[in-house]
């Protein structure tokens, strides 16, 4: 169904991950699975997500291996750490490289709602800057410049965004 939240979720724990689908997909996102870390990499190299769920201990590509390659190649995706191995030092880890928040397992449904909704207000918040800030420059461009100039700087700013 269009318009629905895009959901990436990887946690190797295969019961918690098809409960937690199934909840989810109940609320009207739509979830992608992935059962390692590996997995979700190749998942997401190859489709677009809204946001993550990752969980942090999982066999081989861990979920903080997987939050650094996700924010580091999907500029507005936001990634939420859940785990039921958390310590301080490794919240503080994940939010240094960039999670939007690292919660513990269990896990209250309405608790990991609000903060999947106040991620997602967050993406869309960094996408329109973003759109924003090309929407500027594009008027700056057609100020004084050739169609030609014009079209070379659109392709730029165009490529960028891929």
């Amino acid at each position: 169904m269009p318009g629905r939240i895009k959901l990436l979720i990887a946690d190797d724990e295969i019961k918690f991950l098809e409960s937690i689908a199934k909840r989810l997909e109940m609320r009207d996102f739509e979830v992608t699975k992935a059962t390692n870390g590996q997995e979700a990499l190749t998942i997401a190299g190859s489709q677009k997500f809204d946001l993550a769920l990752l969980d942090l201990k999982m066999p081989g590509v861990n979920g903080r291996q997987v939050l650094e390659v996700l924010k580091r190649e999907h500029r507005f995706l936001e990634v939420i750490i859940l785990t039921g191995h958390g310590s301080l030092d490794s919240a503080v880890e994940c939010t240094k490289l960039g999670a939007f928040d690292y919660l513990p397992k269990p896990y209250e449904l309405e608790k990991l709602l609000e903060v999947l909704r106040r991620a997602y207000e967050a993406r869309l918040q960094k996408k329109f800057e973003a759109d924003q800030e090309r929407l500027e420059k594009i008027a700056d461009m057609a100020t004084g410049s050739s169609a030609l100039s014009i079209l070379r700087e659109l392709r730029k700013l165009d490529d960028d965004e891929k």
